[in-house]
């Protein structure tokens, strides 16, 4: 195989693994009000953690928000006394 339609064959690959990526990152949150409420029932011991449960939210979104309350926690646990 020449080199040129290698490096063809490896960028057409990572654009549809680019595409694929972004079609899973932006889904449509398709749970039910129920549970929704569940969700924020158990976050109820944070009331921010909880108001974002109810929120309708893509999957990126969601491994935004538990990226930023894991570095949050981190934080909190590694802070002096």
């Amino acid at each position: 195989m020449q080199p040129v339609s290698r490096n063809l064959m490896i960028f057409v690959a990572v654009v549809i693994v680019a595409f694929l990526a972004y079609g899973v990152l932006t889904m449509k949150d398709n749970r039910t009000l129920p549970d929704r409420v569940g969700d924020a029932v158990h976050a109820l011991p944070n009331l921010d953690k909880a108001s974002e449960k109810l929120e309708d939210q893509t999957p990126g979104q969601k491994l935004g928000d538990a990226i930023k309350d894991t570095g949050e926690d981190i934080k909190k646990n590694t802070a002096p006394q």
